[in-house]
């Protein structure tokens, strides 16, 4: 893995078009629901999405394989959302869902799936959504590069630009506040 990486890094510094569109094929579903989830807007998120690719073209020199690609690119793409995040001044990036952006957004992958298991994945998705969105930030976000996007707690700690004894903790703390929120139940009325 490290000799394909370090392939990688040199074919990015020669601005290797074809390696460019292998990443953009392999990538592009990850990226964008990860981008989907940080931005809640369908439309900031191909913005981001273009504009990440635009940094890995101008900048795939700086990459150098010590690293997993995705690593690299979704610490490109979480800096271009807290770049203008900053610039736009909100509290925090939970204000970069707009007032009527309430639904989950989930892209869909290549592979597919019958009606039924995608009406029930619907519903499971739809509950852990709900739960997911009354966490914290910080939590969620470590919650979801490890759980949806697959990365390792070093390779978050990359993206996050935090020290890994950090990314350990958001990730304790965010499964206990998950667990809590999917064992809470609403209180129901009386029945009659």
């Amino acid at each position: 893995m490290a000799d394909d990486a370090k392939t990688l890094a040199r074919r990015l510094q020669q601005r290797d078009p074809d390696v460019l569109d292998r990443l953009i094929e392999q990538y592009q579903f990850r990226l964008f629901r990860y981008l989907l989830h940080l931005t809640a807007n369908r439309e900031r998120a191909e913005d981001f999405f273009q504009e990440t690719w635009v940094r890995v073209l101008e900048r795939g020199h700086q990459y150098d394989g010590k690293w997993k690609f995705e690593a690299w690119l979704f610490a490109i793409a979480r800096n271009l959302v807290l770049d203008w995040h900053r610039r736009k001044k909100p509290q925090s990036l939970d204000e970069l869902n707009g007032p009527d952006d309430d639904t989950p957004f989930d892209v869909r992958d290549e592979r597919s799936a019958t009606p039924l298991q995608e009406v029930i994945a619907s519903e499971q998705r739809s509950g852990v959504h709900e739960n997911l969105s009354k966490l914290p930030t910080v939590y969620r976000e470590v919650l979801l590069l490890r759980f949806q996007e697959e990365m390792q707690l070093d390779e978050i700690a990359v993206v996050l630009s935090t020290p890994l004894s950090t990314v350990k903790s958001r990730l304790y703390r965010g499964l206990e506040a998950m667990r809590t929120a999917m064992t809470q139940t609403p209180s129901s009325g009386g029945l009659a």
